[in-house]
C-alpha cells in the first residue's frame, strides 16, 4: 500500500460515519455494460392533454445502426394502460403541446435534414403537417390561450440558412465565412463562435399564418409565457447596457403583438427567471436570486412581483435551498415548484401568500419536470435510484407509475444496492453522499473502490438513476458519490465554501467519504480510483496533485491551468467575477494558487485524460496540457479526444467506447 500524504491524515478524523441501506436490488441475470448506455431510453416533457385523458412525453433513444440520437412523441392514458406512439422512430420530434381546445398535438421535428419546425397532429387521425416554414430552426413554441395563435422563440437567421431557403434545401456554402465577433461574449458550448444573431419572440396566426415578431434588439430573450387573457407574453431577458458583463436578467412583459417595448417586471440587479401568471394575470411566479448574489452560487428562491412591476416577495424566504420551475396551479393559491434538498428533489409548493412549504413527491422519489392537469392531476417525470426517469401521475396523494419505457430492459438487469451516508470532514462538517455496493455484494468482503466526483460544482448527487455509478458496481466496485462542499441542496453557506478555493475544503471532504467507506468495510483501501466530469474532472486533478493513495485516475473535460482558460473558454463573466482579471497581480496569485497544474510533479497516479475536441464549455486545452505535462514526469498517461464533441460525448459509438474504456482503465490497474 503507498504511503499516506499527510495532507490526507486530517481528513481520516471522521467522528460519526453512519448509513441507511435503503434500496435493496432484485435478483435477475444480467449485468450493466458499457452497451447498455445505448439501449436505455431518455424519458422527458409529460404534458397532460386538456380533458387530462392523455400524458404526451418525449423518449429519445440511441440509433446504434445510425450511430444517431432520435427522439419520438409518445403518449399513455392518464388511467394507465398502452402507451402510444405519435411520431415515427425515424424522424427526431420532441416538445410535444396540447392546443387548448383539444384539437391538436404539435411538436418539434427536423425532417430531410431541414431546419426544426412545428408540426401538427391532428386528434381525430391523419398525418402530420409541418406548421412552421421558418428559414431557422424553431427553438421552442407555446400555444395561446385560445388555440388561434402559437408563440416561436427564434434565433436571428444566419446569411446561410437565409440562402438556403431562397435556392431550396439543396445549396451549400462553398467555404463557411469568417467568424467576425465584437462581443465580450464569444463563445457558448454547442454554438461555437457567437455574433450578434440573437433569439427573439414571434407570434403566430394559426389562420392566416402571418408571423410577427414582437421582442427585437441586441439581446436574447427567453422562456416566454402567455398571460391567461392572451394579451401579453412574460419572458426572460438580461437588458442591461451590456448583457454579456453580468448575470441580471429580469422578467419582462410585453403586448403579443408588433410594435411595442417591453415592460421590466423585476428590478433587482440578480438574475430573475422562470415566468408563470396567475390565473387572474395580477401577479407573475418566478425565482429571483435575491440580494446578495454571488453568481452560480446564488440560492435561487421562489417569488412573485406584480404584473406591472412593484415589490417583489419571497414566498418561503427561510428556505435555504435552490428551487426552480414555478408553476401557478390550477387552484390558483398555490406555486408549485422543484426543491432540491440534501439529496433529494422534491415537487413541492407554497401558497401564493406565503407560509409553509409542503412536499407533495419526495424521498426516493426525485422529480426533474412536471405538468397541471384540468382535474387537479399532476403528471411528473420522476427518477428513482433503478428506476431511470419515468411519467408518474399525482392524484391527491397517490403516485403511480404511467410509463414503462426501459420496464423490460430494467426486468434483466442486477444493480447494485444504494446507500445513503452521513459523515464529517476533516473540519467537522457534515457530509451527505451516496455509495453504490457492487452487484452481487457479500457481507464483510471489501472491493476496489471509485470515487465518482459530480460535476458543476453547483449540482448535488441525489436518489435518481445513475447510469455511471451502476456501471462501476456491474463491474465489481464500490461507488462513492460524495456531495462536498460547493455542491447545491445544502444552502447558501456550503455551496459558497469553495469561493475562490477549488480544491480546498471540497478536497477534504471528498476524501472523508472514502476514509468512511473504508472505516464501513466496503472498500479495500489498497485499491482506490478517482474519476470525474467537469468541475469532477476539476477536483479530480486536485485530488491527484494532493495525495498518492489512488491507483488510477480518470479526469473528463477538466481545467488544470486556469490562466489559460480566460479568453479560451466560454466563462469570461465567471472567472472575472470570482478570481478577477489575470493581468491585475492579486488576481493572477489566485488563479495560480487553484491551479492543481502548478502542483503537477506531485502526481504518481496513472491517470487517463478524456474530451471533446469542439468543447466550449471546459476546452480540450486544458486536458492536452495536463496530458503533456504527465506524459514528459513519466506518469502512466493516456489521452483520448472524441471528434466533433462539445461538453457531452452524445455520438452513440463514442458513448460505449467511452465507457470502455473507463471500465478497462480501472480493472488494469485495480484488479
Amino acid at each position: 500500500m503507498k504511503a499516506k500524504n499527510t495532507q490526507i491524515q486530517g481528513a481520516q478524523i471522521l467522528a460519526a460515519a453512519f448509513f441507511l441501506l435503503l434500496v435493496t436490488p432484485i435478483a435477475h441475470a444480467e449485468f450493466l455494460t458499457p452497451e447498455h448506455v445505448s439501449k436505455i431510453a431518455e424519458v422527458s416533457e409529460p404534458r397532460v392533454s386538456p380533458e387530462g385523458d392523455w400524458i404526451a412525453y418525449t423518449v429519445t433513444r440511441d440509433d446504434v445502426d445510425a450511430d444517431e440520437v432520435r427522439s419520438q412523441v409518445w403518449m399513455v392514458p392518464a388511467a394507465g394502460g398502452d402507451a402510444v406512439a405519435m411520431t415515427a422512430a425515424g424522424e427526431s420530434s420532441s416538445q410535444p403541446r396540447w392546443s387548448p381546445d383539444g384539437k391538436y398535438l404539435a411538436f418539434l421535428s427536423s425532417r430531410d435534414d431541414a431546419p426544426t419546425q412545428v408540426w401538427l397532429l391532428a386528434r381525430h387521425g391523419g398525418e402530420a403537417t409541418q406548421l412552421t416554414d421558418t428559414a431557422q430552426s424553431v427553438n421552442s413554441f407555446e400555444w395561446a390561450p385560445d388555440s388561434s395563435r402559437m408563440l416561436l422563440v427564434l434565433q436571428d437567421a444566419s446569411e446561410a440558412e437565409l440562402a438556403a431557403k431562397e435556392q431550396g434545401e439543396d445549396y451549400e456554402e462553398e467555404a463557411p465565412p469568417p467568424h467576425v465577433i465584437d462581443r465580450l461574449q464569444f463563445k457558448q458550448d454547442w454554438v461555437g463562435y457567437l455574433d450578434r444573431r440573437r433569439t427573439h419572440i414571434y407570434v403566430l396566426d394559426m389562420e392566416s399564418k402571418e408571423l410577427v415578431q414582437v421582442t427585437n434588439g441586441d439581446y436574447d430573450d427567453s422562456e416566454p409565457v402567455w398571460s391567461p387573457d392572451g394579451t401579453q407574453i412574460a419572458f426572460t431577458s438580461n437588458r442591461t447596457e451590456e448583457p454579456d458583463n453580468n448575470f441580471n436578467t429580469d422578467i419582462w412583459v410585453v403586448p403579443a403583438e408588433a410594435g411595442h417595448q417591453p415592460s421590466r417586471v423585476t428590478s433587482s440587479e440578480t438574475a430573475d427567471a422562470g415566468p408563470s401568471w396567475s390565473a387572474d394575470g395580477r401577479l407573475i411566479a418566478h425565482t429571483t436570486a435575491g440580494e446578495g448574489s454571488v453568481a452560480w452560487y446564488s440560492t435561487a428562491h421562489i417569488a412573485v412581483t406584480p404584473a406591472e412591476g412593484g415589490e417583489t416577495r419571497l414566498l418561503a424566504e427561510s428556505l435555504d435551498r435552490n428551487a426552480f420551475t414555478p408553476k401557478f396551479g390550477p387552484d390558483g393559491r398555490h406555486v408549485y415548484f422543484l426543491l432540491e434538498d440534501s439529496g433529494e428533489q422534491a415537487l413541492a409548493r407554497v401558497r401564493a401568500s406565503g407560509g409553509r412549504v409542503e412536499r407533495l413527491v419526495e424521498g426516493q422519489d426525485v422529480v426533474f419536470d412536471y405538468d397541471f392537469g384540468p382535474k387537479g392531476q399532476v403528471a411528473a417525470l420522476v427518477s428513482r435510484p433503478h428506476l431511470p426517469s419515468e411519467v408518474f401521475l399525482l392524484d391527491g396523494r397517490e403516485l403511480s407509475q404511467r410509463s414503462f419505457t426501459n420496464a423490460e430492459l430494467f426486468a434483466s438487469l442486477t444493480l447494485g444496492e444504494v446507500l445513503n451516508v452521513h459523515y464529517q470532514s476533516a473540519d467537522g462538517t457534515e457530509i451527505e453522499g451516496f455509495v453504490y455496493l457492487p452487484a452481487g455484494y457479500e457481507e464483510g468482503k471489501t472491493y476496489p473502490a471509485v470515487l465518482d466526483i459530480h460535476g458543476g460544482p453547483q449540482s448535488q448527487y441525489d436518489w435518481s438513476f445513475q447510469y455511471e455509478g451502476q456501471l462501476y458496481a456491474a463491474n465489481g466496485y464500490v461507488v462513492i458519490h460524495p456531495n462536498p462542499r460547493g455542491s447545491t441542496g445544502y444552502g447558501q453557506e456550503f455551496c459558497e465554501a469553495i469561493w475562490q478555493d477549488w480544491g480546498g475544503p471540497d478536497f477534504h471532504d471528498v476524501m472523508a467519504g472514502v476514509d468512511q467507506a473504508i472505516e464501513a468495510g466496503w472498500a479495500d483501501p489498497e485499491a482506490l480510483a478517482v474519476v470525474g466530469w467537469s468541475y469532477g474532472g476539476i477536483l479530480t486533478n486536485h485530488v491527484i496533485t494532493k495525495t498518492d493513495r489512488f491507483e488510477a485516475a480518470i479526469t473528463g473535460a477538466s481545467d488544470a491551468f486556469y490562466v489559460s482558460s480566460y479568453g479560451h473558454d466560454m466563462y469570461q463573466r465567471w472567472w472575472e467575477y470570482e478570481l478577477g482579471f489575470p493581468w491585475e497581480d492579486e488576481a493572477r496569485q489566485v488563479y495560480e494558487r487553484m491551479s492543481p497544474f502548478n502542483d503537477v510533479e506531485n502526481v504518481t497516479t496513472p491517470t487517463m485524460v478524456v474530451g471533446g475536441a469542439i468543447d466550449w464549455n471546459v476546452p480540450i486545452q486544458n486536458s492536452e496540457q495536463l496530458y503533456q505535462a504527465l506524459k514528459r514526469l513519466g506518469v502512466d498517461t493516456l489521452l483520448v479526444v472524441y471528434p466533433d464533441e462539445y461538453h457531452t460525448i452524445s455520438r452513440p459509438s463514442y458513448k460505449r467506447d467511452l465507457y470502455t474504456r473507463y471500465i478497462d482503465w480501472l480493472d488494469t490497474r485495480l484488479k
